[in-house]
């Protein structure tokens, strides 16, 4: 799930691991599904790696970009991962033009390198979304659900505090589809 650039414009390296996301075989859902950009505060919605060396204060790494705007990015990978789910009949943007039975609204709350001991000890890395599902064309919100993970860095070196944001991102995109896909709206009379 790595989308990240490292060094300078002229040496910039474009990085992305293999899928992580794996799903269990379960049963399939009968609906479309659009997931929307995750909203984001000014300090995430941006193609700069957050970091916080406090607990009220951003900045962002030098070394390293998003290759896209962190909320397009995810959901970007939000779409593969209910695609590769294998469970649900088609997923896809607002802008593909799917007639959606529900859509996933969600909002990027925490998505940054947090140094809890100061600059120069090992960071953590904080993804937090929250996700509300929606049916359509009522507009109702049928559940929502904040998903959160912290995920400890190895060593202060940038290659593994991406492999720390890659793993955490796919811990809580995993949740996410699954638990999106065990939903259940009886007001639907069918499974959400």
């Amino acid at each position: 799930m790595r989308r990240a650039v490292q060094g300078g414009d002229d040496d910039a390296q474009s990085l992305r691991p293999d899928p992580k996301n794996t799903f269990a075989p379960g049963p399939a859902v009968n609906w479309q599904l659009v997931v929307e950009e995750p909203l984001a505060s000014r300090a995430l919605d941006t193609d700069y790696i957050a970091l916080m060396p406090s607990t009220t204060e951003v900045k962002y790494f030098d070394s390293a970009r998003w290759a896209e705007r962190a909320p397009r990015m995810v959901q970007t990978l939000l779409v593969e991962s209910f695609e590769n789910s294998g469970r649900i009949i088609a997923v896809g943007r607002q802008a593909v033009g799917l007639r959606a039975d529900f859509n996933v609204i969600s909002e990027l709350r925490e998505f940054q390198a947090e140094y809890k001991q100061g600059l120069s000890a090992n960071p953590t890395v904080h993804v937090r979304l929250n996700a509300k599902l929606i049916v359509q064309p009522q507009q109702v919100i049928v559940a929502s659900k904040t998903f959160d993970v912290e995920q400890a860095v190895a060593t202060n070196k940038m290659p593994e505090i991406i492999t720390a944001f890659d793993d955490a991102l796919g811990k809580t995109m995993k949740q996410l589809v699954e638990w999106v896909l065990s939903q259940n709206n009886p007001n639907q009379g069918k499974q959400l």
